[in-house]
């Protein structure tokens, strides 16, 4: 069973992640905690009890607007009003494993968990992801995310449903 875990510097090896995606490598090891400590995005690691400093796999959230005319025909009468509040989703940096690992099932999992329970306090229609290609978008289809009207590598999963 895996752990979630904000970001710790001072816990978490950052160094010693690699996914096989030199961009999201880089980003948790050059840049996850400035932006942790800035307040840009909430960055958080999964890990195993038993070692709880090796990081299996990361990912992100913030906030931001979508226009609802970018959403898909059944979703876009649901929001009151463009724009909609929604809470962005970092593609996660998952350690190159077999596609049904732990870790890859378990992070979109806890990101939707955690996004449900901040729209308890703050308003947020969906969950948004920007998947780098067409496999990372396949892989959030699968979870029910519904690419943008216009840009298909930007997918959503309402929230409210």
């Amino acid at each position: 069973m895996l752990e979630e875990h904000p970001l710790d510097p001072a816990v978490h090896d950052r160094k010693g992640f690699d996914c096989g995606v030199p961009v999201f490598n880089a980003y948790l090891q050059n840049l996850a905690e400035q932006h942790r400590r800035k307040g840009i995005t909430a960055v958080y690691v999964l890990v195993a009890p038993a070692a709880p400093s090796i990081i299996l796999g990361y990912y992100t959230l913030g906030a931001a607007e979508v226009d609802a005319l970018h959403l898909a025909d059944a979703d876009r009468k649901r929001p009151a009003a463009p724009p909609c509040a929604v809470l962005p989703h970092g593609t996660p940096g998952l350690p190159r494993r077999p596609a049904g690992s732990a870790a890859g099932q378990t992070a979109p999992c806890c990101a939707v968990d955690r996004c449900m329970k901040a729209r308890t306090q703050v308003a947020a229609y969906a969950l948004i992801v920007d998947a780098k290609d067409t496999t990372a978008k396949a892989f959030y289809e699968h979870y029910g995310f519904t690419p943008l009207a216009d840009q298909p590598l930007t997918l959503y999963l309402p929230l409210g449903r």
